[in-house]
C-alpha cells in the first residue's frame, strides 16, 4: 500500500477541525505539530488519534514529564558579550533561596501551569509525527490520566515521569519508581531539586553497612558549560601534537 504524505500545517488544520474545543492550543514549529489537550479529554483524544483513519498514530515513541518552573527567566547575570573566544566565566548565578517564587512569577500566556506530560506519536500510514502536551491541573500534586490503555508502551515511560518529576498517572497498573533507589526522597528532574541532591551514600566501616547522610562532601556551586570554538589556536595545537608524535 502506498504511503500518503501529510504536511504539518495540513495536520494542524485537520486536528483543529476534528477536535474543536478539545484542543486548547495547536501550533507548528520546526516542522512538527504540537497540540495541547486538557486532562479531561486526553484519553478520548489520544484514542481517536490512534484509531481514526485520518490520523492513525499507531506508535507512541516517547512520553516525558516537563517542569515549567522559572520558564522564560534568565539563568545568568553578566555584562559580557559573546566573542569569538567563547563565553566568559565571569558570571553570577541568580539561583538563591526564594529564587523560584512560583506564586509571584511573571505569567507566560501559554504555560500557566507547572507540570506537563508530553507524548510523541508517529503515524506510519501518513508518515508524520505529532506532539501531544497536557498540563496537570494542580501543581502541588500533579495528576494526569494514564495512557497505558491506549498505548501499552506508555507503561515504563509514565513510571519514569513519575519517578523524576512526581507526576501521578491515575489508572496506571504499576506506578512506582523505576530509576532512583527505593528510599529516595524527592524527584530529581524538578527545577527546584538541588543539583547536589539531598543525601549522599557511603560505606560505614564501623556500622559495616551503607549509610545515608546529608550531603557534606560536595560544595554547592553554579557552573557554566565550556564552549569550544574552532579557531587557529586549536589547529596549531593539533599540528604541534602531531609533530611531537612523529618525533617520538
Amino acid at each position: 500500500m502506498a504511503m500518503t504524505q501529510t504536511t504539518p500545517r495540513q495536520l494542524a488544520e485537520r486536528l483543529r477541525v476534528h477536535f474543536g474545543e478539545r484542543i486548547v492550543h495547536a501550533d507548528v514549529s520546526h516542522g512538527q505539530v504540537t497540540i495541547e489537550v486538557t486532562p479531561a479529554h486526553l484519553v478520548e483524544t489520544c484514542t481517536a488519534l490512534r484509531d481514526d483513519l485520518g490520523f492513525r498514530f499507531a506508535q507512541l515513541t516517547d512520553l516525558c514529564g516537563v517542569d515549567f518552573l522559572s520558564y522564560g527567566e534568565g539563568e545568568w547575570s553578566t555584562s559580557e558579550t559573546a566573542t569569538t573566544q567563547g563565553f566568559g566565566r565571569g558570571v553570577t548565578g541568580d539561583s538563591a533561596p526564594g529564587r523560584f517564587d512560583w506564586e509571584h512569577r511573571q505569567r507566560h500566556p501559554q504555560f500557566l501551569r507547572r507540570f506537563a506530560s508530553v507524548v510523541h506519536l508517529l503515524s506510519f500510514e501518513h508518515n508524520i509525527r505529532l506532539r501531544v502536551r497536557s498540563f496537570a491541573p494542580e501543581d502541588a500534586l500533579p495528576v494526569l490520566p494514564t495512557l497505558t490503555g491506549v498505548w501499552p508502551s506508555a507503561n515504563w515511560y509514565e513510571r519514569e515521569a513519575f519517578d523524576l518529576f512526581g507526576i501521578v498517572y491515575e489508572g496506571h497498573p504499576d506506578l512506582r519508581r523505576i530509576l532512583t533507589d527505593y528510599g529516595f526522597v524527592g524527584h530529581p528532574f524538578r527545577k527546584d531539586f538541588p543539583l547536589i541532591g539531598n543525601v549522599e551514600v557511603r560505606y560505614d566501616p564501623e556500622a559495616r553497612r551503607v549509610v545515608y547522610e546529608p550531603v557534606a562532601s560536595v560544595t554547592p556551586r553554579v557552573t557554566v558549560a565550556r564552549v569550544v570554538r574552532e579557531d587557529s589556536r586549536w589547529s596549531t595545537a593539533r599540528e604541534e601534537a602531531a609533530d611531537d608524535w612523529k618525533d617520538n
